[in-house]
């Protein structure tokens, strides 16, 4: 879990960065526009999702829920589920794993839940640049990925762990519902560019 005042502004040169509140009518296309300018930067290398988080805290469940619904709903690469979590204490091995099985130099998407400012509840961020796990909470883990996806789930600043043990899950459950939509819906649009490319080319 990330603090939404991390930023990650020596990242941001080429990406604006984005964010739109989780209701808003325009959040799945507005989010989905902007994951396919994430995706152009990709190159060719292979996209891998690693969403952070745990069920045992209902705030923290976001990045695992979303890794969750994503294995039924894409055929991206994915680390971190409900099933199989990705925490605080697994972390170095995961981010180790992903290296080992992924030869080439994967192109990878953090995502996780983070703590706001009570305005910012229920926005979804997408910024360029790594994610700083864990600095919400004030515990130090490595940083990972090319671009971060966030879900301010609640609001910052004191008893974080009651906080996030305190959050509505179904506020958790609609952000998740939004984030796995507009993913979808850009992979797709990403896969068929590839499809067509491959057609050509094989011509």
């Amino acid at each position: 879990m990330r603090d939404d005042a991390s930023r990650h502004n020596a990242w941001t040169r080429s990406f604006p960065g984005f964010r739109i509140p989780f209701d808003d009518e325009l959040a799945v296309p507005r989010l989905s526009a902007a994951l396919d300018q994430m995706f152009e930067r990709a190159d060719g290398r292979e996209i891998v999702v690693v969403c952070v988080g745990t069920d045992r805290s209902t705030g923290d469940a976001f990045g695992p829920i979303i890794g969750t619904k994503l294995l039924h709903a894409t055929d991206v690469t994915v680390y971190g589920t409900l099933d199989e979590p990705v925490h605080a204490v697994n972390l170095g091995a995961t981010l180790e794993r992903v290296q080992k099985k992924h030869g080439r130099r994967p192109f990878v998407l953090a995502v996780d839940a983070c703590l706001g400012r009570f305005d910012h509840v229920g926005q979804i961020i997408l910024e360029e640049g790594p994610l700083r796990p864990g600095a919400g909470v004030k515990k130090s883990l490595p940083e990972f990925g090319d671009f971060t996806l966030t879900g301010v789930v609640n609001v910052c600043g004191f008893m974080e762990y009651f906080v996030l043990q305190n959050t509505r899950l179904g506020v958790v459950m609609r952000m998740t519902d939004t984030v796995v939509e507009a993913l979808r819906n850009s992979l797709y649009r990403l896969r068929t560019r590839q499809r067509i490319i491959e057609s050509v080319q094989g011509h």
